[in-house]
């Protein structure tokens, strides 16, 4: 298969950082170079820093240029920081304005946003635990602040205790309604909740201590959920608010292996009958309910994704072909150059081949210039629309043809430009975009429209006002997208979507209405966990009742049960269930019933507009609403990413990012412009490939350390583990220190489970100064977290943590071994005496100065032999390292007896000078 890749255009191409003597990067320099033999273009991003090393100004190379002209040209980004070092102020060029302050526990108590809402946090008083009490919030034009949050805590009844509920709040008054907590397992994890909902007419305001005045704020119906756990706190049974039942099961490594879900006055019925995993934690093969087998295969060398492939099996489809298969092709450094789907005929048409395969090119930055494919005959440009869906499943040729798409970009990263082309069918535009000369918001390219202009099209916050004439944008204090006016009818009633969010952003409700000739049609969309509600009112009349049951434990498929109480067509089956089977970044690509026949096929420009849409009947067509990137797809184009959502066909996002540079300086860019390789979950940041691959590495240590817990619960076990605590931490050492040890691995184990790759860890691509640090945690930080306060107290260097990922001798067993290692020193106050070779030892774990510890050297004359052994142990137990491997070597031994055998023979010739070093191969790295 030929490819698209060129590497003479990243000749001489390296990304350059300069260094102040402090360590701290004042310059970044890239260059750039789009094809071979072009220009070469030197991009230079500038920082600057105060006296105490806080990074205070950045500035991209296009806000630099035009500020050599026109000196009322901004940087990107200014800050300003209080006397602790904690970021004062931010003035972003595209986000406007906020400014926080702390109080002397580096608790949040005041934020104003660049929209002057201002947001005041109570805590309780000093003699108490000081938890949070409530959240308020006041507009410029409110009189008074609006208590928007409102926590209630329990106390320490025998009734409270008996729920685990002690300690814990139990009722969060937020922006969309009541979540109560009924009842918690030992380890916290959440047992039967509830949701009530804001009466639609209701907006959040829980100021006095009137509960029935709250009270009348909800609507009668409560949502209660209940789970029930392992001790692991790994969900068993999962019973939603309808009553439909899940239930899971898991392998000894404690990932899923099969799920039956049980709907309601119904027989359980299986959904996913296997899963089998690799050594490194990925899938391999799996099996679904509808007959269906998806094989997986990986680079050796990278473990990249090569292919894909899912069919019948036997038992439904005698030598049924391919359903699909997706081979995938990498760069040296990981783009996808292109993608192929073998199970999909090649296709003839007016003179022209028409595989079904992909490629892509990419610039020396690694931002995607050139994409090629198919798409349907008729689709036309790409606006906010979707195209209609083929009907049936087309069998012909004359259905498909080749596109080819160029991407244009500016010196600050914005897609400006682009450039399609279909020659058969005359399919030939160019959408271009207009930039700001002052920030990188941007609106679609329209006669007379200036750079100068485009800023008036957003508030003061970074916020698109508008879509397309007449649809105008409102958004809500928190800088969410509350109401979108599809058809403005001046005085009379609009055509319209809104949207309610909870405390954690996520949405909770979605509301779309439309004026019929003597009505209002309503349909209404209720978000719960494992359950979405889907309702449709004709003026009071109940015309359509949707359950869908979300099954979103397969791994990547999406797998969603349709369950109507209420329907107006006969034309779909009732419980019908719809397989999704995606690509590399989770769009939904290819959708199969509960017999493994085809529902629908959907493939998709890069930046998330739909290529090819088709499906064997237009009702079954309608009910698709997860597709690019998995994510739902509004009636307005837009598609909902949790903190933003996404204008697939401008390939930007509708607001600033939330989390700031996490992403870099332009706060509107998608996914590094690279949107074949990354994914982003949230619609915060890129980084989500590195979050994911944090997150299965925490993962695995949990799981690690689970098993090296259960070892020492077991008595049998005391001497082996004796024996690994010895060499660790010294000869000395008696059987009495286990249970202690077992212990701090139960509380890091804790720690782990309650660290939120979402929430908790600042993703940035390196660490100043250090080309190897992977991670790095604030112990200030995590002391001063709290119940209901988002603290990020982790950060995690996305660059290295996927150099790490990608070595075939580290991956995600050392990004596991980072995890315990990062989260010991928050749980444990463990310290950062002395690390484990692997670096130096490519595939080992070198014990040498981690047992050197153990006996300081013997110039100390003030210390006798035994003395100083006995600091070194003392030393040894608060070596973050020491604790973090003799946990894991505990986990090793519990799955393979052999290998304490190994540690001891080595260890043996090392405490006898027979060999210098001590280099022990962990089995784990054997394996590969």
């Amino acid at each position: 298969m030929a490819s698209t890749f060129d590497p003479t255009i990243y000749a001489g191409t390296p990304t350059v950082n300069i260094l102040d003597n402090r360590g701290l990067t004042v310059r970044e320099i890239a260059f750039h170079r789009a094809k071979n033999g072009g220009d070469t273009d030197i991009l230079i991003t500038r920082h600057q820093y105060d006296l105490h090393g806080n990074l205070t100004q950045s500035i991209d190379p296009r806000l630099y240029d035009l500020m050599q002209t026109n000196s009322t040209i901004q940087p990107n980004f200014d800050w300003q920081y209080d006397l602790t070092g904690a970021v004062l102020s931010t003035v972003s060029a595209d986000a406007g304005c906020t400014v926080t302050l702390r109080d002397i526990e580096a608790r949040p108590v005041l934020n104003i946003n660049a929209t002057n809402t201002v947001q005041t946090w109570q805590y309780e008083e000093r003699s108490l635990p000081g938890r949070l009490l409530s959240i308020s919030e006041q507009s410029a034009d409110e009189k008074i602040p609006r208590v928007v949050e409102r926590f209630i805590w329990a106390g320490h009844s025998p009734a409270e205790k008996n729920l685990n509920l002690a300690g814990q709040y139990t009722r969060h008054y937020d922006t969309a309604g009541l979540n109560q907590h009924n009842s918690l397992s030992l380890t916290g994890a959440k047992l039967s909740w509830s949701l009530q909902l804001l009466r639609d007419d209701q907006t959040s305001d829980w100021n006095g201590d009137n509960r029935p005045v709250w009270q009348n704020k909800l609507e009668n119906e409560i949502y209660t959920t209940k789970n029930i756990t392992d001790a692991t706190s790994a969900p068993l049974i999962h019973i939603d608010a309808k009553g439909n039942m899940q239930r899971l099961q898991y392998n000894v490594a404690g990932q899923l292996k099969s799920c039956w879900l049980t709907r309601q006055r119904q027989e359980e019925q299986v959904i996913v009958r296997s899963l089998i995993y690799a050594a490194t934690g990925q899938k391999l093969r799996e099996e679904h309910g509808n007959g269906i087998i998806t094989k997986y295969s990986y680079e050796p060398e990278t473990q990249r994704l090569i292919s894909v492939s899912s069919q019948h099996t036997k038992r439904y489809f005698f030598n049924e072909k391919l359903l699909q298969s997706l081979r995938y092709v990498y760069d040296p450094v990981g783009n996808v150059v292109s993608i192929c789907n073998s199970a999909e005929e090649t296709r003839f048409w007016r003179n022209q081949k028409v595989p079904a395969r992909n490629t892509y090119t990419y610039d020396s930055l690694y931002q995607l210039i050139e994409s090629t494919g198919r798409e349907m005959v008729n689709i036309g440009q790409q606006n906010s629309q979707m195209p209609n869906p083929i009907v049936p499943l087309p069998s012909d040729d004359n259905t498909y043809t080749k596109y080819i798409r160029t991407y244009h970009y500016d010196r600050g990263n914005n897609l400006t430009k682009i450039q399609h082309s279909a020659p058969a069918t005359h399919n030939i535009y160019t959408t271009e975009i207009t930039v700001s000369h002052r920030s990188n918001r941007a609106v679609l390219s329209k006669h007379g429209v200036t750079p100068e202009d485009v800023d008036m099209q957003f508030d003061v916050g970074g916020h698109q006002m508008s879509i397309r004439a007449g649809q105008k944008l409102f958004w809500n204090q928190r800088g969410e997208l509350q109401q979108v006016t599809m058809i403005n009818r001046g005085n009379n009633a609009a055509d319209k979507e809104w949207y309610r969010y909870n405390a954690d952003a996520m949405r909770v409700l979605k509301v779309s209405e439309q004026q019929m000739s003597n009505s209002t049609q309503q349909q209404r969309v209720v978000y719960l966990p494992g359950l979405e509600l889907r309702q449709t009112k004709s003026g009071s009349e109940i015309t359509s009742s949707l359950h869908v049951i979300t099954i979103g434990h397969a791994g990547h498929e999406q797998i969603r049960a349709l369950h109507w109480e209420a329907m107006t067509s006969n034309s779909i089956d009732n419980d019908q269930i719809r397989y999704s089977y995606d690509n590399l970044i989770g769009s939904g690509m290819l959708e199969l019933d509960a017999k493994g026949k085809i529902i629908s096929r959907e493939e998709y420009y890069p930046y998330g507009g739909t290529a090819i849409w088709a499906a064997r009947s237009q009702v079954e067509a309608d009910y698709k609403t997860v597709r690019y990137s998995g994510k739902e797809r509004d009636k307005t184009g837009l598609y909902y990413y949790q903190y933003r959502y996404y204008q697939p066909w401008m390939g930007r996002w509708l607001s600033a990012d939330p989390a700031g540079t996490i992403d870099g300086l332009n706060l509107y860019r998608m996914v590094k412009n690279n949107p074949i390789r990354y994914q982003d979950e949230s619609g915060a940041n890129a980084h989500d490939k590195a979050q994911v691959t944090f997150k299965e590495g925490k993962k695995r240590a949990i799981n690690q350390l689970k098993i090296a817990s259960n070892f020492l619960k077991e008595s049998k076990n005391n001497e082996s583990a004796l024996e690994i605590f010895k060499i660790f931490f010294g000869g000395h050492q008696e059987a009495d220190q286990l249970p202690q040890w077992k212990k701090r691995i139960d509380s890091v184990i804790h720690g782990l489970d309650k660290l939120k790759t979402t929430k908790n860890i600042n993703y940035q691509k390196d660490k100043s100064g250090s080309s190897s640090t992977v991670a790095d945690l604030n112990v200030d930080e995590y002391k001063k977290r709290s119940k209901g306060d988002k603290s990020i107290y982790l950060n995690v260097y996305t660059d290295t943590l996927n150099r790490v990922y990608e070595d075939p001798l580290l991956g995600r067993e050392h990004i596991a071994h980072i995890a315990i290692h990062e989260l010991s020193h928050g749980v444990l106050q463990t310290q950062d005496h002395k690390y484990i070779g692997v670096l130096s030892s490519p595939g080992s774990h070198d014990l040498t100065d981690l047992l050197n510890i153990l006996m300081p050297p013997a110039n100390e004359q003030d210390r006798t032999e035994k003395q100083r052994r006995a600091a070194g142990a003392r030393k040894a137990l608060e070596n973050a390292d020491s604790f973090t491997l003799s946990a894991r070597y505990l986990y090793y031994t519990a799955q393979d007896p052999d290998f304490l055998l190994s540690l001891r023979k080595e260890y043996k010739d090392f405490n006898s000078k027979k060999i210098d070093r001590l280099i022990i191969k962990p089995p784990e790295w054997t394996k590969r």
